[in-house]
Formats: C-alpha cells, structure tokens, sequence
C-alpha cells in the first residue's frame, strides 16, 4: 500500500482512540475523520479541479491538520501560510506558488482577495477517507525557507519523497505504536513539524501540540510531565531553555527522544539523558531539500559518543539517502579531511521552485558507484571518521540556524540596506549566555536611530530573523584577502 492508503488504514483502525491533544482538548480519529470528510466536499466545490497548490492558514487547531490530509487524499499540496508572519512575505508566497485557493480555520478571514475555504465548523458530510490517486511525482507540499535576495524559495517535496522517508524512518527502529503519546512542538512552516504528526497518525498514536499563545519549552515541560509523552522531536535549542529546570524534570515514560535542526551539543545531551531515563535518544540530521531528515546516530549512554568542538556527529545516512563529503571541485576527500556534505537518494526534492539559478549551484551530477547521480550542496563542512560516521564542522555559507529555522543572513542584510541609505551592514549569527543562537547586526556607521530599520524589519522578515542585537563601528575589519573579517566583527557580540 502507499502512504495514503496507509493513512486511511490507520485512521479506520483507530476510530476510538485519540488522535490529538490540542490546547488540553482530546480528538478522536473518528472526529478527524469526519473534520476531512468534510472539508474534502468544501475543496471539491470551491476549487478549480486543475488546481494543485492550495494555501494553508497554520492555526494550531484539528481544522488546519484535517485539512492537510483532506488536501493530501484529493492530491494537492499544502503550502503552509503562518498568520504571524508579515503580510508581504506571505503575499509573495502566495505568487510564486500560484495559489488561487486558501484553506483557512481563523475566526475571521486572513486573505479576503484570494478564494478563501472556510474550515470552521462546516455541515457534516459522510465519511470519505479514500484517497485520490497520486504518483510519485504528486506534490505534498512546498516549504518556503529564507532566501538570499529577499525573497523566500520554494522547496517542493512530492509523495515519493515523502513516502521514502517514511520508509527510512521506519527503518531506523524508533517505534511508535497506537499506545503513544508523541510531541508536536514545530510551528507548521517548519518542515520538522510533518514527520512530528505524519508518523504517529500513521501508527494510530496520540499528537500532543503546543499551543501558539505558548511559552514553549515550559509548555513542552508541562505535556511531558502531565501527559506522560513517550516520543519527542525537538530542536537543540529547546534544551538550552530547559536545563535550569533539569533537576525537577523526571520522565520514566519517554521512550524516544530525537534532535534536529540545529547542532546538538554532548554535555547538555549527557545532563538531559538523566531527565529522560529509560529514553533511546538520537541526533538525526537533514534540510528540507532532502525531505525532512536523512542521518542518524543514536547517543550511547555511559559510553564514548563522537564529537567533534563538543558537538555530537550526525551519523550515517538513512536507507534512502547517500551522502558524500567533496571538495570545492566535487572530488571526494579522504577520511578525516573536510569538505562540504553533499546528498542524493529517493528523498532529495526535483529542485528549488521555479528556481533554476539556485538550482544550477546546488545541484550536480557526479559518477558515485558506477552511475550518474544527482547530489545536493548542503553547506555544511564535515568529515567522516573511519567508520563512516559524519561530524559536523560547521557551515561554508552565510547561513544559521534560528531556533531550527534556516535564515540566510544575506536576507536579512539585503532588507537592512533597502533603509538605511546604502551603508554598509553584515547580519552575523552568535552565541549567547544560554548557548542559543541569535542574529546580530552590524552597520558601518556612527549610532544612528534605528527605529524605521525595526518598524521596516517588522513590515518584511518572521520575528524570529529579526536581530536582536545592533553594533555600530567607523569601518569593517579586513582578512589578509581584503574581505569584511566576519570573525572579528562576531567577537562584539562575545
């Protein structure tokens, strides 16, 4: 059976257990059931039949998470809307996606110019869970990250991408049964947040979410304790917020606990393991590009685990997924040697939407074992160590991670500029006390006031790539090959 068929199933065998927990309230599989049924006859009348993607108001409620499988059953993909994100950048989503249709729970319409598909409350229907038919190539979804000019790209990930990750993450032995109790902590444009509810409803499992109005690492605390969770997918950066409360947090319950989307440091690994006692914990590594993630190695408690500056190694690559570690012309380096991380297999996306520059500088085909392969440029420099495990080194680009988040810091430079009157500014990502990271700004300038450059940062980027922090210096240091020295101008946010 395929993905969707196997969501069906699951959905059907369930019917009597509880298929989320959102904001302290349980749903039923039978209540989702009948939520997408229902919303399957909105899409049927209200959407042109040749349309394919259709927009998605990420509301943290069983509307928006019945309507993505009510999109995925009719075989059309979801492109994930956050109303707290700028208008603007929504809006330029919503063009370069071509999106006509917007499926939408808020109380009051978001997007009154485009065909809004009110979700809320709808007439019951009869059930209808079976799916249309999708090919490997069908769309799912596409993800909008960061881009460097400004304007967000599109990554585009079809049902055979989707269902070959499924397959490796199955493989990977992380069990999750209809007995479970499985976190959902990512907002809905962060793709993390699809395997956090895809893989439990798959199994007939419980989904516990964090409400949007949320403290989040203190509500995480709260579900894992009261709800006794027993599957949790979180970013690094949410232990960082935890550890001061690491005393009081005592989960025997919790039976898988996996990282991604950020560095994952050993020594809060090792305090959070005896939290988390009798938990297999896992740092799995992968971009959207390569659909959701695609490396794996599991923390060995009491025991020698491999790092590299204190950071734990992301492993080896997963069923569907090969890696190679190249140089700057695409030869492979030897064990130990750096080089950039590059990636192919069944999970690797088509390429960047509508994007055939960027895609001409990330992708490449390359002779691997005997056959033609394509391969994505991550940007990560890593090496492997003799038993073919990657350690992470850190990155080659202008890239960071926010909170799991991908920010091209370049962005973030090209809206400050668009401001501040042609003068001259590096975004910078740094450290601060708690081991998190953060975007600093700085300007080649005397102080100036930056309250427009705030109020323009707030009309154009998510909060969380707004800087935090503003330095000004008279000139920019040099390197010995006369560029701007972003190590020195980091130190002044030391």
């Amino acid at each position: 059976m395929n993905l969707l068929d196997n969501l069906q199933q699951s959905i059907n065998s369930n019917l009597n257990r509880n298929a989320f927990c959102i904001n302290n309230t349980f749903y039923t599989y039978k209540q989702l059931a009948e939520v997408v049924s229902n919303i399957r006859i909105s899409i049927k009348k209200s959407c042109n039949p040749k349309e394919t993607n259709i927009g998605l108001i990420t509301n943290d409620d069983i509307y928006t998470y019945a309507s993505i499988i009510a999109l995925w059953l009719e075989g059309k993909a979801y492109i994930p809307l956050n109303p707290d994100f700028p208008t603007d950048r929504n809006l330029t989503v919503i063009k370069q996606a071509y999106i006509n249709s917007v499926l939408d729970s808020s109380e009051k319409t978001i997007f009154t110019q485009f065909n809004s598909i009110r979700t809320l409350n709808l007439e019951d229907s009869e059930f209808n869970l079976s799916p249309n038919t999708v090919t490997k190539e069908t769309l799912a979804y596409i993800f909008f990250t960061s881009g460097t000019t400004g304007t967000p790209k599109g990554v585009p990930i079809t049902f055979g991408n989707l269902s070959s990750f499924i397959e490796a993450q199955w493989a990977l032995n992380y069990k999750i049964t209809y007995e479970d109790r499985c976190l959902q902590m990512f907002e809905l444009t962060f793709d993390l947040s699809v395997v956090s509810y895809l893989a439990p409803l798959l199994k007939g499992a419980c989904v516990y979410t964090i409400p949007k109005d949320e403290i989040k690492y203190s509500y995480i605390f709260e579900l894992m304790e009261d709800h006794q969770l027993t599957y949790s997918l979180m970013v690094p950066s949410i232990l960082h917020y935890l550890r001061p409360y690491f005393d009081e947090i005592n989960c025997p319950s919790m039976k898988f606990s996996l990282f991604c989307g950020e560095a994952l440091p050993l020594d809060v690994t090792e305090e959070w393991s005896k939290c988390i006692p009798n938990a297999t914990i896992a740092n799995v590594y992968g971009p959207t590009e390569c659909t959701i993630y695609c490396m794996d190695y599991t923390y060995k408690r009491g025991e020698k685990n491999k790092t590299h500056n204190g950071i734990l190694t992301i492993g080896k690559d997963m069923i569907n997924t090969s890696t190679i570690i190249v140089d700057d012309d695409n030869n492979e380096v030897d064990i130990g040697k750096p080089g950039e991380l590059c990636l192919s297999g069944k999970q690797l996306t088509t390429g960047y939407w509508e994007n055939e520059e960027k895609n001409k500088k990330v992708f490449f085909y390359k002779n691997h074992e005997g056959t033609n392969t394509r391969f994505y440029r991550t940007g990560d420099l890593c090496c492997a160590d003799e038993d073919g495990d990657v350690l992470y080194l850190g990155r080659v680009d202008f890239q960071a991670k926010i909170q799991g988040f991908r920010v091209e810091l370049s962005e973030i430079e090209y809206h400050a500029k668009a401001t501040l009157n042609k003068l001259n500014v590096v975004a910078l990502a740094f450290t601060n006390n708690i081991q998190n990271t953060e975007i600093g700004l700085v300007i080649e300038s005397n102080p100036i006031d930056t309250k427009l450059l705030f109020e323009y940062f707030n009309d154009k980027l998510p909060k969380y790539m707004i800087p935090t922090q503003i330095k000004f210096i008279e000139s920019f240091p040099l390197n010995s090959n006369g560029k701007t020295d972003r190590n020195k101008l980091t130190q002044l946010f030391a």
